[in-house]
């Protein structure tokens, strides 16, 4: 062996040595357990953690999607309780900025909303999406040739059939998902982001006619959708949100994109699958004789089509007419990936790193702060500029916390977090991890050269 590479191998071995010697900053437990622990990688100071680390994940650490810590402080029905201040600040701000439109709430008494005389939902001012309204900024077609697949009101119970089969054909797709559904459904709702890597998106937390609430219901019908899926995705905001029932309007769809950063998605084919058994409802030979229709025809524009995973008949109707799609030279691709850009706003998919960020607040006008300035975070005023990120609760127990902010400087600072966790970017490494990427150099250089 060289003498160069003697040498190298001693100077790794001893900085090994020092960076092995007892300490007392030790915050984890040398304990071995008899079963493998609910976490069973590495405290985030541990000096392996930076070499080792995930890389589809903000850094933040998150309660295990389904524990009760999870969970907790999540509303029942009412959407406004406990409805951060961040939230109605950065509302508050677009009203102020005139971004809002100052349209009626809308009422329903089972059928389609309506609003007081004098506000047509089909003019520009109102602009209703049930009433067939296009705003040219929302999404209702594919590109020519495509099959923009989607499937709403999910996870449940009846949706593993619908990903099981998903994941047979290799084939991904987006699911607009109801908050409660998701805290209801924990496992199927981890198969599909962990194991499918299907694209997660909005559908609100009580599946409402949206023109029928107030600004403040529908901040929360959104934002805890949204907070529930960052928390439990690793930190993803979600890009996509499509209205229940197709029931927006521009009131709605500026407060989705003002406050939170969405995209309203609607469709141009309805399968009206959600009514199958119903006494006023479609029947299954309908549904399929309406997909087969559409997929054997003309493919200009493409498709998106609104399809459930509801019942057996609504899954079941699109895993029969699955193959037409490939037979009839349809380009399958998933509602979230037809603008060819990221899934998420801060991801480009289930498994690429994320940009920390967080959930609906404004970011501040001037420069981002730098790194190291940890009170600089975003600003909430009503001087400030929407940018659909903002506060939220990651890493704490408790959804409704607001304490934890994340900042938004220009080289990415990740969050602290109540573990004393090592900043992702830019925080200096404690003497011990040092030592060790010191000695892991080392050995690299004395291996090159043996």
């Amino acid at each position: 062996m060289p003498s160069v590479v003697r040498s190298l191998l001693l100077l790794a071995l001893a900085a090994l040595s020092a960076s092995a010697s007892p300490h007392d900053l030790h915050d984890h437990d040398h304990a071995a357990p008899r079963a493998l622990p609910g976490r069973w990688y590495h405290h985030e100071d541990h000096p392996a953690y930076a070499l080792f680390r995930r890389g589809d994940t903000d850094g933040a650490t998150y309660p295990a999607v389904g524990s009760p810590e999870w969970s907790a402080g999540y509303p029942d029905t009412d959407v406004t309780k406990g409805t951060p201040q961040a939230w109605i600040d950065a509302l508050n701000a677009a009203v102020k900025a005139g971004k809002v439109p100052n349209i009626p709430v809308a009422t329903s008494t089972g059928g389609n909303p309506t609003y007081p005389q004098g506000f047509d939902p089909n003019g520009p001012e109102v602009c209703s999406a049930t009433y067939k309204c296009r705003n040219k900024e929302d999404l209702w077609d594919a590109p020519d040739g495509v099959f923009g697949s989607s499937f709403d009101d999910g996870p449940l119970p009846t949706s593993m059939p619908l990903y099981e089969f998903l994941k047979q054909n290799n084939v991904i797709t987006t699911h607009f998902m109801i908050g409660s559904n998701i805290l209801w459904n924990a496992d199927a709702f981890t198969y599909a982001f962990e194991t499918l890597e299907s694209d997660i998106a909005v559908h609100t937390w009580t599946h409402p006619y949206m023109t029928t609430l107030s600004n403040e219901q529908v901040i929360g019908e959104l934002g805890w959708t949204m907070e529930l899926i960052h928390n439990s995705t690793g930190g993803r905001l979600p890009k996509y949100w499509r209205p229940p029932y197709g029931d927006s309007d521009e009131r709605v769809r500026a407060i989705a994109k003002e406050v939170f950063g969405l995209t309203t998605v609607i469709w141009n084919q309805d399968t009206e699958d959600w009514s199958i058994g119903e006494s006023t409802g479609t029947t299954r030979p309908k549904v399929d004789a309406s997909l087969k229709e559409w997929i054997t025809g003309p493919k200009s524009p493409g498709l998106i089509i609104l399809e459930h995973e509801l019942t057996n008949n609504t899954v079941g109707a699109f895993m029969q007419a699955f193959p037409l799609i490939a037979q009839n030279g349809w380009k399958f691709e998933s509602v979230a990936r037809l603008d060819g850009g990221s899934v998420y706003q801060n991801s480009d998919d289930d498994t690429d790193d994320v940009t920390p960020q967080a959930v609906g607040v404004f970011a501040a006008a001037s420069p981002s702060p730098p790194a190291s300035d940890a009170s600089s975070t975003a600003s909430s005023s009503s001087n400030s500029k929407p940018t659909g990120t903002g506060t939220v609760t990651s890493g704490s127990s408790s959804p409704v916390s607001t304490g934890s902010t994340a900042n938004p400087s220009a080289t990415g600072a990740a969050q602290d977090h109540k573990n004393g966790a090592m900043s992702r970017f830019g925080s200096p490494m404690s003497w011990h991890s040092a030592a060790l990427a010191t000695s892991l150099s080392v050995l690299a250089a004395a291996f090159a050269l043996s």
